[in-house]
C-alpha cells in the first residue's frame, strides 16, 4: 500500500553552511515525484534524510504516519537505487536481487519467488544467472530496481539513476522506471538535474535552489506558469525581457519594454502595481514568425533575423525586434515547421512579422 511522505520544517546544515533550508511538503500516496535542481541545492541531502543516512538538525520526516526522523535506514522500509548502481561484482543478478532479503532472514522459498517476481518486472529474467560486468549499464540499472524493489519498500527513493547512460537509454528507462513504480503502486521521490527526464515522467516536481522549495506543481505548470526568474530560466530555455507595467487589471497587463508594448493575459504569482518593473518570460517555441495569421493586433511586431540554426525536429532563429540597436530586444525563437522562406545564414539578414500569444506571456516579479 503506498504511504505518503512528510517533511515538517527540516534543516540540515554541514557545519556552517545551511544545506536544506526549512523544507515543509507532503508527497501524496503513490506519486513519481521529482527533487529537480541544480548541483548544490539540497536535492539529494534532502532524499538522504528520507533514507535515513543524514540526520536533520530540525524538523520531523513521516513516512506514512511514522515519524523516522531519528530511525537508522534499515527501520525505514525504502528502497534505494544510486547513481553508480552500487551491485556486487563477484554475485550473479539473481543474487544482487536477493541479498536484501538474505539480511532480512527472509525464507529460501520466498526469496526465490520474489526474485523472479523482481526479475520480470524489470526484463531481466533471461539474465538472470550473468555477473554485472557481463552487463550493458541499462541492463546493470534495471538489476538495482529489482534489488530495490524485492524488499517491497514502502517508497522507491532513486538518486539521479539515468546519468550514467547514453542518451537513447536513458529515453527509454525513462518510461520503464514509470511503468514500474505505477505497477507496484509505489510512492517514488527521484532527485535529477534533468529538466526534459522531470518534465518527462514525474507526477509532480519541486525545484530547488540553495536549499529552498522555488516552485511546487505538476510538470504543465511549472513548465508553463514558473513563478520567478530562476524556475523559468532553470526549467528549459527561455527569453527575459525587462519592462514598467502601464496598465494592470483583472484580464491583462500592458508593459513597456524594449521590444514595444507587449500585453499579458497571465496574471502574475504576485501582485504588481502600475509603474513596478517586472521581468517577462517568453518561452521560444511561443513565438511565431512568418505569414501565419496573428489572433488580434496584440503583441504584433516587425523583426530581423540575423541567424538561423537547423536542429533536425526544429529551427532556432536568433531575432530582433524592431527598431534594432538600443531601441529593440534579441530573441530566440524555435520554429517546428522550417519555413525555407525565412532561412537567416552568414551574414544574411531577412524582414519578418513576429507575434506571441498574450496567455503565453509570464510576468514576473523583478
Amino acid at each position: 500500500m503506498a504511504v505518503s511522505i512528510r517533511f515538517e520544517h527540516i534543516t540540515k546544515c554541514f557545519g556552517e553552511l545551511k544545506v536544506v533550508d526549512d523544507i515543509d511538503l507532503t508527497i501524496e500516496p503513490g506519486e513519481l515525484f521529482f527533487l529537480l535542481g541544480p548541483s548544490g541545492c539540497g536535492k539529494t541531502t534532502l532524499l538522504r534524510c528520507i533514507a535515513g543516512f543524514y540526520e536533520p538538525e530540525s524538523g520531523r520526516i513521516l513516512i506514512g504516519d511514522r515519524d523516522v526522523t531519528r530511525l537508522p535506514p534499515e527501520e525505514r522500509n525504502t528502497g534505494m537505487v544510486f547513481q553508480s548502481y552500487a551491485l556486487w561484482p563477484h554475485m550473479s543478478v539473481e543474487e544482487n536481487v536477493a541479498f536484501g532479503l538474505e539480511l532480512r532472514k527472509t525464507p529460501k522459498a520466498e526469496i526465490v519467488e520474489r526474485v523472479k517476481e523482481a526479475l520480470a518486472a524489470v526484463k531481466m529474467t533471461d539474465r538472470a544467472h550473468y555477473k554485472p560486468n557481463q552487463l550493458s549499464g541499462g541492463q546493470q540499472q534495471r538489476v538495482a530496481l529489482a534489488r530495490a524493489l524485492v524488499i517491497r519498500p514502502q517508497c522507491l527513493l532513486l538518486d539521479e539513476p539515468l546519468s550514467n547512460l547514453d542518451a537513447k537509454l536513458r529515453l527509454e528507462m525513462r518510461g520503464e522506471i514509470r511503468r514500474i513504480c505505477k505497477q507496484f503502486g509505489l510512492t517514488a521521490v527521484y532527485v535529477t538535474h534533468d529538466q526534459k527526464e522531470a518534465l518527462s515522467i514525474a507526477d509532480r516536481i519541486a525545484v530547488l535552489e540553495k536549499g529552498k522549495i522555488q516552485q511546487c506543481g505538476d510538470p504543465r505548470e511549472i513548465y508553463k506558469r514558473p513563478h520567478n526568474r530562476f524556475v523559468a530560466h532553470f526549467i528549459g530555455e527561455t527569453n527575459f525581457i525587462d519592462g514598467k507595467v502601464l496598465k494592470n487589471d483583472a484580464h491583462e497587463l500592458v508593459i513597456e519594454t524594449s521590444a514595444g508594448v507587449i500585453t499579458s493575459a497571465l496574471l502574475p504569482h504576485e501582485p504588481t502595481e502600475v509603474g513596478e518593473v517586472v521581468s517577462l518570460s517568453i518561452r521560444p517555441e511561443v513565438i511565431h514568425l512568418g505569414h501565419t495569421t496573428p489572433p488580434d493586433e496584440r503583441n504584433v511586431f516587425d523583426v530581423e533575423v540575423h541567424d538561423t540554426v537547423y536542429l533536425g525536429e526544429m529551427a532556432q532563429h536568433e531575432i530582433t525586434v524592431l527598431p534594432g540597436g538600443d531601441g529593440g530586444a534579441s530573441l530566440k525563437l524555435n520554429a517546428f515547421d522550417m519555413n525555407p522562406e525565412i532561412v537567416a545564414r552568414d551574414d544574411d539578414v531577412q524582414r519578418a512579422k513576429m507575434w506571441i500569444r498574450a496567455d503565453d506571456i509570464v510576468v514576473l516579479k523583478h
